[in-house]
């Protein structure tokens, strides 16, 4: 009942969380929302800062060189597609072009360095955090093993333990079957890619203009949604496959294998695709003349000449939304029809001699209604984990492509955590209360993903944004590149630089133009690759390497610097050992 007052309600959605009280349900338990409260508010500051990248990227949208020199082209581009593609205007992108600025900005290549050492302060902190109410606990020393084997002595004095066991021959077959896991999940990716080639090919016949004119974008859209539907799907099997994995085995903690191997089919569901589109879409698709093609019919997909970033954005927005909307309206939905029949079954007690009877005896009552609310399971606390472990994935490391994405977990996780709170004190029946004193595995897994941050989006700016070009172009091929031009912007000529030129007989497209332009660096009679690419590729390794351990030596300085554990929680601690060690001794 107090708990229903101080915090499973809708009017506490701004207020902190009583984890002291919440710790009737368990130490795990308090532990989760602990987490999920810290996580929570230290998104503000990300969030806060992906705001104001977002915005200076708005302010200078219309301003901005780049997207003026899109604008006012009037340069014709090769056709996107086979079949009744033709030729266009790059100016018919302004707005695509807009779109890219504002996430293809100076201001992203700051903000990714942030989130990743925010990552490690989240992490640092969370363990200073924990470790103050482990101790008001008293359960720091807690240790597991101890015990189950003190809950077998009780059963039976006699009792011998489970001795620990390990067969490599398991192992390998475990390995295996994981890896091969791995490539089934890798190869709906591939299908995925497939899919919107396809989509593609058939959009640009339609006989609808806007679908015709849009049909690669069109095609990314609904790319990512069938991907949302995919990751559905595959989260069910997933859970499947890595419950059977740990009966083969005959592991200890079976619970943390099973963590591991969920999480490791989850993240690549969800990032082989975001993968592709971040680091090979428009990379393996070949020239005018010289197309890669999937079995020998239709194209590779390309990106816009504005940049590849947009068509990672459109992936993370889409999938991001629907997965936090979708699963926000379930679990309310859910939630207003348990506590529908609920009033259906209470009045139905009431109406009855048995429940006027019963209705005498209020605790019998009690336990006649929390027998009727929604089962609970050991999934239970691991699918909320997983959750949001899993948006801790997209609020990090492809966040170079999304800056709004810690604003969106924010607002996420302010109605996540009252939702749960509701569902857990007012509609599932309590869990069996247990001790801890961490998170367990988790922790491995955020600091891994901590990693895969410096990495994804070092490799992010430096090989899907169009930052090192437009870098290189201003110190070397622009205007401003002797220091002698005044007067007019340094990256004036820019897109127009990036701009390669076909000859309309060797293209095979019959028109009116002499020539037809695609974005790529190579020559116009031979189509080799010009110097200005191999400078541009050379920069990009260089600031990769940069980037990374840059970011990695301020992620060990914040680690060192801030300590695991509160001096407060250390004194209290020695006393509290020196009082019992002292009473032992007596």
């Amino acid at each position: 009942k107090e708990l229903r007052k101080s915090w499973a309600r809708w009017s506490a959605c701004f207020q902190g969380q009583p984890i002291n009280e919440v710790s009737y349900f368990g130490e795990k338990i308090a532990l989760y929302y602990l987490w999920l409260g810290w996580y929570t508010f230290l998104l503000i500051p990300a969030a806060i800062l992906g705001i104001i990248v977002f915005l200076y990227g708005l302010a200078f949208i219309n301003t901005s060189p780049l997207t003026m020199e899109v604008c006012t082209a009037d340069t014709i581009m090769c056709p996107l597609c086979d079949g009744k593609c033709r030729v266009w205007n790059l100016s018919d992108t302004c707005a695509y072009a807009k779109v890219n600025i504002l996430f293809d900005n100076e201001g992203t290549v700051a903000f990714a360095m942030f989130m990743a050492v925010w990552a490690t302060v989240f992490l640092e902190f969370w363990k200073r955090c924990r470790a103050k109410y482990v101790c008001q606990w008293k359960v720091y020393d807690w240790s597991e093993d101890e015990e189950e084997l003190i809950l077998e002595i009780v059963n039976d004095p006699d009792c011998k333990p489970k001795k620990y066991s390990h067969s490599y021959l398991k192992s390998t077959l475990v390995l295996i079957l994981v890896t091969l896991m791995v490539v089934l999940i890798i190869g709906l990716t591939h299908a995925l890619v497939v899919f919107r080639v396809v989509a593609t090919f058939l959009l640009s016949g339609s006989k609808w203009s806007l679908l015709n004119e849009n049909a690669s974008l069109v095609a990314v859209m609904l790319g990512a949604v069938v991907h949302y539907f995919t990751l559905n799907i595959m989260t069910r099997v997933n859970r499947k496959v890595a419950l059977k994995l740990c009966e083969i085995g005959t592991f200890n903690g079976k619970e943390a294998h099973f963590t591991v191997k969920m999480f490791t089919f989850q993240f690549f569901t969800l990032f082989s695709s975001l993968i592709y589109v971040a680091f090979f879409l428009g990379r393996i698709n070949g020239r005018p003349g010289d197309y890669v093609r999937i079995a020998g019919k239709w194209r590779l997909e390309e990106c816009h000449p504005s940049g590849c970033l947009t068509d990672l954005f459109i992936q993370m927005s889409i999938i991001m939304v629907l997965k936090q909307t979708l699963n926000n309206i379930f679990e309310k939905t859910t939630q207003k029809l348990q506590r529908k029949c609920g009033h259906c079954y209470k009045k139905e007690c009431k109406d009855t001699e048995e429940g006027a009877e019963l209705c005498e005896n209020c605790k019998l009552q009690n336990w006649l209604r929390n027998y009727h609310l929604t089962d609970v399971n050991a999934f239970s606390l691991f699918e909320e984990f997983l959750e949001m472990v899993i948006q801790f994935s997209f609020t990090t490391i492809f966040v170079a492509a999304f800056p709004l994405a810690p604003f969106l977990a924010l607002v996420n996780n302010i109605f996540e955590i009252r939702l749960d709170a509701i569902k857990m004190v007012s509609l599932e029946r309590r869990l069996v209360p247990k001790k801890t004193n961490n998170i367990g595995v988790w922790t491995n897994v955020l600091e891994a993903i901590g990693v895969l941050a410096v990495i994804a989006n070092g490799l992010v700016i430096g090989i899907s944004s169009d930052f090192i070009p437009r870098l290189v172009y201003l110190y070397r091929y622009g205007p401003c590149a002797n220091g002698t031009v005044t007067g007019i912007s340094c990256m004036t000529g820019y897109i127009n630089n990036t701009l390669s030129t076909v000859r309309v007989n060797d293209e095979g497209v019959k028109n009116d133009f002499s020539a037809n332009h695609y974005k790529d660096y190579r020559d116009d009679e031979d189509y080799s690759l010009t110097s200005q690419f191999w400078l541009i590729l050379a920069v990009r390794f260089a600031f990769v390497i940069l980037f990374e351990h840059v970011v990695v030596i301020c992620k060990f300085i914040v680690a060192w610097f801030v300590p695991d554990c509160p001096i407060q929680v250390k004194n209290y601690r020695l006393a509290d050992k020196l009082k019992r060690l002292k009473e032992e001794l007596r």
